[in-house]
Formats: C-alpha cells, sequence, structure tokens
C-alpha cells in the first residue's frame, strides 16, 4: 500500500514562494541504490541457465524471453518467398536509419524492416538532448569520465571513447541532414549541463529533440534510392549458417496478414531498441507499443553474447497523476533548468543533477519512508517544482518545453501555477548485445546498435548519449556491415533454433513460453501468434 501525504493535503500545503531549506547532509550514494532503485528488489533477477550467458544475472522477465521458444521450424519456411540483399537492417527508429543510410552510402542494397511504421520508436520519445563536446571549456575527455563515471566504471572504455570521440561530427552530420538545433543569441549551438555531466554539453531542439531528429532521418531514408522500406514487418527468427555460427538472414512477418518473408543477406544489423513494455517490476513504462526485447531473444538465440541483463534504467521524472499519463516523461531538461525535487512535506532531498539512478532511488526512498504525495492506495510521487522554476525565469516553460506545455494543457494541468507529480517509469535498458567499436556482435554477419546493444553506458545512462549512440554508432555498423563482400549464403537454416532447444530440453526448463514477443499483451491483437 502506497504512503505518504495525501494529494490534496500536499497540493494545499505547497507555496512556490515558500522558502526551501537547504539539501541535507551527504548522501551514501551505495547504500542508497542498493536499498531503493529498483534492480535491486528482491526476487527480480535468476539466473540464466543455458546460452551464451548461462550462469549470468538477468532480470526475471527477460529471462523468461531469452530462454524461451521459438515460433517457427523448418517446416514453416517451406514455400516462404525469399529476398535477396546486401544489408538488412531491422528496426525503424534512429539507429536503424542511421546504419540504412551509412550502409547506402558505402554502395550497399538495403532492406529496412520495421514492426511499425517508419519512426516508431523510443527516438521520437527523446526530448532531452543530445551530448557533443563543442564548448570551449570542455572535451572528448571530460565526456568519457563523466560517461563512465555515471555508469560506474563498468562501460567498455573502448566503446565510450568512440562515442565521445564521434559527438562533434555527429553534430555536423545531423545538420548536414536538415535537424535544427537551439541556437543562443550569437548563434552559436545553446547547450544545457543536465544530470552527471561536469560541464554543458547537451544540444537540443526545445523538448523534442528526438522527434525532430527522427524528422529528418526518415525523410533522408524515404529518399535513398538504394533503401527499400517493409512497414509492419517485424523478425520472427534470424537464419544461420549449416552449422548455426553466422547469421545470414532473417525470417520477418507480417503483421497484416501473418505471411512469411526470407531475407538472405551478406550481413544483418538489430537495431529493435528496448523492453520497456515488459513493464519490470511493474513499473509504467515511457517506451512505444514495440518495445519488447525482441532484438535481445534473436540475438541471444543465435549465441550473441550479451552484458548488463541485471541492470535498466528508471527515468526519475515520469508523471504518475492523472492516471491516463502514467509513465510520460518529464524530460531531464526542466531539472537542468533548475526545476527542484521536493517531497510532500516542501523538502528538498537530492541534488537534481546526479545521475538519473541515484535521483530515482532518492524519489523511492522519499516514497517508501512516507514523505511522498500519497495519489491512492497503489501510486506515490514527489512534486517537481515547475511553478518555482516560471517565478525565477518567467516564460521560460512555455518557451523551451512546448511538449510538456502541450501534454498538460490537454490533462488540464497548468505547470506554471501547479508542480507536476512525478514517480520513477522504466526507460532504458543499460545492458544489450556484446559488441564491437563497430557494432559487430559476438557472432559473424551480426551488428547490433542502439538500445539492444550493450557496453557503453555500463550500469547507467547519462541524459543526451542515447541520441548520440544511435547516429554515431548506426553510422559505424552501416559501413562495417558493407565490407564483408561475401556473395551471400548459399543456405539457410535455423540449426541455431534447434541447438537452443536442446539446450532448454538438457536443463529441465519448460517449453510453454514462445518468444519474441512482438506487441505486449495489451495492445490490439495481442502478442503475435501463428
Amino acid at each position: 500500500m502506497s504512503k505518504g501525504i495525501p494529494l490534496a493535503e500536499a497540493l494545499a500545503r505547497y507555496r512556490a514562494d515558500a522558502d526551501i531549506a537547504p539539501l541535507p547532509g551527504s548522501t551514501d550514494i551505495d547504500t542508497l541504490l542498493n536499498t531503493y532503485h529498483p534492480d535491486h528488489l528482491r526476487g527480480s533477477v535468476v539466473k540464466l541457465a543455458v546460452g551464451a550467458n548461462a550462469g549470468d544475472s538477468c532480470q526475471r522477465e527477460l529471462a523468461g524471453l531469452l530462454q524461451a521458444e521459438a515460433f517457427i521450424d523448418e517446416a514453416d519456411l517451406a514455400g516462404s518467398p525469399v529476398t535477396d540483399i546486401d544489408v538488412l537492417v531491422i528496426g525503424g527508429g534512429g539507429a536503424g536509419c542511421a546504419a540504412a543510410l551509412a550502409a547506402a552510402e558505402n554502395g550497399a542494397r538495403v532492406l529496412l524492416a520495421t514492426k511499425l511504421r517508419l519512426g516508431d520508436s523510443n527516438t521520437v520519445m527523446a526530448e532531452g538532448g543530445i551530448q557533443a563536446a563543442i564548448e570551449p571549456d570542455d572535451s572528448v575527455q571530460r565526456h568519457i569520465q563523466d560517461t563512465l563515471r555515471g555508469g560506474h566504471h563498468v562501460g567498455d572504455p573502448t566503446l565510450v571513447s568512440a562515442l565521445a570521440g564521434d559527438g562533434p561530427e555527429v553534430l555536423h552530420w545531423l545538420i548536414n541532414q536538415g535537424m535544427q538545433f537551439d541556437q543562443t543569441p550569437s548563434g552559436d549551438l545553446h547547450t544545457r549541463r543536465a544530470g552527471g555531466m561536469s560541464t554543458p554539453r547537451l544540444v537540443h531542439c526545445r523538448d523534442y529533440t528526438g522527434l525532430e531528429m527522427m524528422r529528418v532521418l526518415r525523410e533522408a531514408v524515404i529518399q535513398h534510392r538504394s533503401i527499400e522500406v517493409w512497414e509492419q514487418s517485424p523478425a520472427v527468427e534470424l537464419l544461420s549458417n549449416e552449422v548455426g555460427q553466422k547469421c545470414v538472414g532473417a525470417v520477418l512477418t507480417s503483421l497484416n496478414n501473418g505471411q512469411l518473408r526470407i531475407v538472405r543477406t551478406r550481413s544483418v544489423i538489430l537495431a529493435t531498441g528496448g523492453l520497456g513494455r515488459l513493464h519490470l517490476n511493474g513499473f509504467p513504462t515511457s517506451n512505444h507499443l514495440g518495445a519488447t526485447g525482441d532484438g535481445l531473444v534473436l540475438a541471444y538465440r543465435i549465441g550473441a553474447r550479451l552484458c548488463e541483463l541485471d541492470s535498466f534504467q528508471y527515468h526519475p521524472t515520469g508523471l504518475v497523476h492523472p492516471s491516463h499519463l502514467a509513465g510520460k516523461l518529464v524530460t531531464e531538461g526542466v531539472r537542468a533548468a533548475g526545476a527542484l525535487l521536493v517531497n510532500g512535506l516542501g523538502q528538498r532531498f537530492i541534488d537534481e543533477l546526479q545521475p538519473r539512478d541515484v535521483v530515482c532511488a532518492a524519489i523511492l526512498r522519499e516514497c517508501s519512508e512516507g514523505r511522498g504525495v500519497r495519489v491512492n492506495d497503489q501510486h506515490s510521487g514527489v512534486w517537481l517544482d515547475t511553478p518555482r522554476l516560471e517565478r525565477a525565469q518567467p516564460g521560460l516553460l512555455e518557451k523551451q518545453f512546448t511538449s510538456l506545455m502541450t501534454r498538460t494543457r490537454v490533462a488540464g494541468i497548468d505547470p506554471r501555477v501547479e508542480p507536476l507529480l512525478v514517480h520513477p517509469t522504466l526507460h532504458y535498458q543499460n545492458g544489450g548485445a556484446v559488441i564491437d567499436a563497430n557494432g559487430a556482435t559476438t557472432v559473424p554477419g551480426l551488428y547490433a546498435v542502439g538500445e539492444v546493444s550493450g557496453g557503453i553506458h555500463g550500469r547507467n545512462r547519462l541524459m543526451g548519449n542515447a541520441l548520440l549512440e544511435i547516429i554515431s554508432f548506426g553510422r559505424r555498423a552501416g559501413a562495417a556491415a558493407t565490407a564483408d563482400r561475401d556473395r551471400g549464403p548459399k543456405k539457410v537454416t535455423l540449426e541455431h533454433v534447434n541447438q537452443l532447444r536442446r539446450a532448454l530440453t538438457l536443463a529441465g526448463l519448460p517449453m510453454t513460453q514462445r518468444a519474441p514477443q512482438i506487441l505486449p499483451d495489451y495492445a490490439a491483437g495481442g502478442v503475435w501468434n501463428r
């Protein structure tokens, strides 16, 4: 049962002009995270029994999918139409589009297959901005250090160096594609400092940076003659060679008619995004409808090693009231602009620009210990003090946070006069497929980019590194995937599926669950089923 101060009472007590006491003394970060962060909830993690990560810790709901039965076998492929292509990109968000464009620019014929429509992805929901070390007092090295520190020094330094080093060039490339960024009065790119950053480094377009990015990427893909796009076409399985040790294609289905289609290719690039729609630990999510972890399942089944399967990011400021907006983000840019977090007693309790996992755990602590604002028996949160920000900087919310104002206006809330009630929401998978600096996984012929890949963010991602990553590594993988000049597979098989089935049987695991999930069970049509 939720504890805390009733919503009506807390709202009546709230005053934007009240004095705010200084933050309490220093917080033991390790104790805070280990006690309150959702990754550490008792019973939420299990050990994998089969596959490349056997023996590793994995979040329970994800483990069920990684060790699930496939939907298809060889008999299902009989009579299916076959398409031959140079590079297959699975996923139509920012990472997939960047990869497809890079592969096409390097002379490849590209097929981009996306589960929903081109652009339906978490990319469009990324509001805050993109990190790049462009300020005179900043440096790539500082960006690297901030990223490694924010990820608790678990991230791969080689990947982090590649990410940070690509930052300025990624901005240049995006601007050449037609992307708009906010500017200072003198015409320079405007930057903000957000959580975990030692200096302002966040370049943005109002509070809809990802939507603007996706606009230009989508247009570029549609206009490119060497890129063919299949919408409503999720992947249900990857294809391997005769011995099950190289990725040589994929099996796609149609959400319209259920028909299976075989795609044979030299290289496959997974850009399938995250898994927020699994609602780990019962949390709401900021993710789009198709974020069901398909790429992790397919990569693991063909033998790819994964990393950080027990580490996920819960964004600190998801709306909790009104209920129909539960999980919708309030961008970290609002805190970067100066908005404070206060509990139901009107007290600050954490530095708002600490890394996201720290702020998330602090909010959960306030709610758990009864200092939050209680909406009902199941839900509570804390105030994001937007009216105080508006008093300090009149007009800022309307000018800089257009999406937030539109979303709240529809819900009958004016954040200029009423604080927003927020609570952590499942936002991002920190880990994923192990990759090298070109996005290559441990399986030959298979690449992974964007949220489905791992190793960059360690155990916590800094704001703005996701939008940088999808362009940086999308372009790297797209270029690398064209380097394989093999004529393509002579034979495609599901031998890796057979191998996993034998392993599941030997481990005594049930074969009742099937994966990938494709759609959440509450979506129109439910979980995909043949």
